[in-house]
């Protein structure tokens, strides 16, 4: 990892950027001391150091998948695996047998560097140090989807964020992918170019197969009729410059619930209810969500938004990537984005022509009316068939399990004195 060149600063004064890169390099030489100094441990066989979007978040995505299978199979076995899970809020809940540490240095440096493997969802922070023989799985929470990433950001892909995305990069030992798609972005969105695992998506199995008992269980939970019909809106984390100062705003572009659920009402039928589910990083800064009670319902707080969106008869988003993984489901799937041409310009072209995509989408709460009382399910299923040809999303339900089997015999090789 490089500061910036003498060349550069020498002889003028630092911008602005400049000055916050060298603070965050020395904070993150300082910090991987800590790291160093854990190195007196030794790696423990067996164990296995979970975290998602830095800590911020509990029990989801893709590391919760592999997390339960691993333990199910831990427990049926007796393979004497240690499953840690790293996590800022010690009140999330987490399954016996997953050992919940606090996120901090030291926890963090300690726990990491004594692991086999290392299973993430987002990017390890600047001053992670990984050791030799150790395995770092990398998952990403959002594979096929709408926003440009690292490179493919352009001018808006500030220098920390290519030095933080280049760090995490530089010490992948795998990536998940759950499509040809995604696996074309990966070298430009993530900066990696190393060996891809194209098992599937671990967190898209639960919307495959019998869905009758998460349909049930997500009435019951909210105190729902069973024959309630349910659209989940699940608008994207908007954040700022990534620069020297990262905002987050909160939600001010929203459609119209009312008439939202009187056109789905009007073309589907039933009683409707809206989920309202925010991003987990506006969560995790406190930010809540402006519902209402009755048939507006915040599912914000929820670690795990796929247990819910796996009993939704309808989704909803801007640019979520939730939208694409909730193709899996085939319901139908709408897009609202009234701050468009803004948000192109502050994020950067979007990966996808939105003309193109298999759901439908507008800019207006008259738009949105008009494509929910047009909507055509034969056309629809006829696109999404397009859509998964397209992509060659894999769509099979058993992304946990590959993922697991390629994790237990990556583990017993590396016992076995092969490279990690």
């Amino acid at each position: 990892m490089r500061g910036l060149s003498r060349e550069k600063t020498q002889g003028c004064r630092m911008t602005r950027e400049e000055r916050y890169i060298r603070r965050r390099l020395r904070r993150a030489r300082r910090q991987a001391q800590t790291f160093y100094e854990c190195r007196r441990f030794p790696i423990q066989p067996k164990k296995i150091v979970f975290t998602t979007i830095e800590g911020t978040t509990g029990f989801s995505c893709h590391p919760k998948y592999i997390a339960l299978e691993l333990l199910r199979r831990n427990r049926e076995t007796q393979m004497g695996l240690d499953l840690v899970w790293l996590v800022d809020d010690m009140e999330k809940q987490f399954p016996a047998g997953i050992r919940k540490v606090r996120n901090t240095l030291r926890n963090r440096a300690y726990e990491l560097s004594t692991a086999q493997v290392w299973v993430d969802n987002s990017r390890k922070q600047l001053e992670v140090r990984k050791r030799p023989g150790q395995f770092y799985l990398q998952t990403w929470h959002g594979m096929i989807g709408f926003k440009p990433i690292g490179r493919m950001r352009g001018a808006s892909f500030s220098r920390i964020a290519y030095l933080v995305s280049k760090h995490d990069a530089d010490i992948v030992d795998a990536e998940l992918t759950d499509s040809d798609w995604f696996s074309r972005i990966i070298p430009e969105g993530l900066l990696y170019d190393g060996p891809l695992l194209k098992f599937g998506a671990p967190r898209c199995d639960i919307l495959h197969g019998d869905r009758s008992a998460a349909r049930r269980a997500v009435r019951e939970r909210f105190g729902l009729p069973a024959d309630a019909n349910i659209i989940l809106y699940a608008p994207t984390f908007r954040g700022g410059s990534q620069g020297t100062q990262r905002e987050v705003r909160k939600l001010d572009c929203a459609p119209d619930d009312q008439r939202l659920l009187a056109a789905l009402k009007e073309r589907f039928g039933g009683d409707w209810y809206l989920f309202l589910r925010l991003h987990p990083q506006l969560v995790a800064r406190h930010m809540e969500a402006s519902a209402h009670g009755g048939r507006i319902i915040d599912v914000s707080h929820v670690d795990d938004v796929y247990e819910i969106l796996a009993g939704c008869d309808a989704f909803l988003t801007d640019y979520s990537s939730l939208a694409f993984d909730a193709t899996h489901l085939r319901i139908p799937i709408f897009v609202y984005a009234n701050d468009f041409e803004a948000y192109v310009a502050e994020r950067g072209t979007l990966l996808w022509d939105m003309d193109k995509l298999p759901f439908l989408w507008t800019t207006t709460d008259d738009g949105l009316e008009s494509i929910i009382r047009a909507f055509d399910n034969d056309l629809y299923q006829a696109n999404l068939n397009h859509y998964f040809e397209e992509t060659q999303l894999v769509t099979d339900g058993k992304a946990t399990e590959r993922t697991v089997e390629f994790l237990l015999q990556k583990m017993e090789d590396m016992e076995r004195g092969g490279q990690a």
